[in-house]
């Protein structure tokens, strides 16, 4: 099968990671079932198997959804054949996303699950080390920074395993690792989340200046004299980003 380059393809081989991946997915219940870039079908003939599930999947390339459904006819009628970013939630109910995700846009899947959250409780995918590391980083790690933060604000992220570059035809120059997001029970209390966000972006915006220098707009010269604002933004949890919103300019 024809790979495109444009579409960051690479088409998993091994059968032990994607029966590790299948596996991980069935640890919890659903309904319905969204793929994201089914390719040759590695995953989706795991997939479609899975009993009593409504399954749909969302491919851009043509070639492979005429391959899909050449191959697997109850396909027919499930294929969205779109680009993931510009697709609207394809169930009424909530659904779980699964999917060896396009690497060159994975970030930006991965903010297009948080629009969807609210319907979306779990997503497992494999994506390029560097960015399943930096969604799984907890405070104190070097990648921790604006994609751990707002993930998990509303996901718990766990880093399942590693997959590696030979695992793929052709095998990509990165290394890849799986993750899994379940929807945090407890939201966060913070003041908004545009607030929250801002003062995420904003501090991890100059993530080497102290916390005091990188925000210091934001807040008032009173607040400014805490302690925390002497830390850098990669050592405050999710909790003390959301805290210090109630203490911002106009909150």
């Amino acid at each position: 099968m024809k790979l495109k380059k444009s579409l960051g393809q690479h088409f998993l081989k091994d059968e032990s990671i994607i029966k590790q991946i299948v596996d991980a997915l069935k640890e919890d219940s659903f309904t319905n079932l969204l793929e994201v870039g089914p390719g040759g079908g590695a995953l989706t003939k795991y997939l479609i198997q899975i009993p009593d599930i409504n399954f749909k999947a969302v491919e851009l390339d043509d070639t492979k959804t005429a391959y899909l459904q050449k191959n697997y006819p109850v396909l027919k009628d499930k294929i969205i054949a779109q680009s993931f970013l510009n697709i609207d939630a394809p169930f009424d109910e909530p659904f779980v996303v699964i999917g060896n995700f396009p690497y060159n846009i994975s970030t930006q899947i991965l903010f297009k699950v948080l629009d969807w959250r609210n319907q979306v409780p779990v997503v497992i995918g494999m994506f390029q080390k560097e960015v399943a590391e930096r969604a799984a980083s907890k405070e104190g790690s070097k990648v921790y920074g604006v994609l751990s933060v707002l993930i998990q604000a509303f996901y718990q992220v766990d880093y399942l395993f590693d997959v590696s570059n030979e695992c793929f035809t052709p095998p990509p120059k990165v290394q890849s690792g799986v993750i899994r997001l379940r929807r945090r029970k407890i939201d966060l209390n913070y003041t908004s989340e545009k607030s929250f966000r801002l003062l995420v972006k904003t501090a991890f915006g100059q993530r080497r200046k102290t916390l005091r220098n990188a925000v210091k707009g934001m807040f008032s010269p009173e607040v400014l004299q805490d302690e925390i604002f002497n830390k850098r933004a990669e050592a405050l949890s999710l909790e003390d980003f959301a805290a210090l919103t109630f203490r911002m300019n106009g909150a």
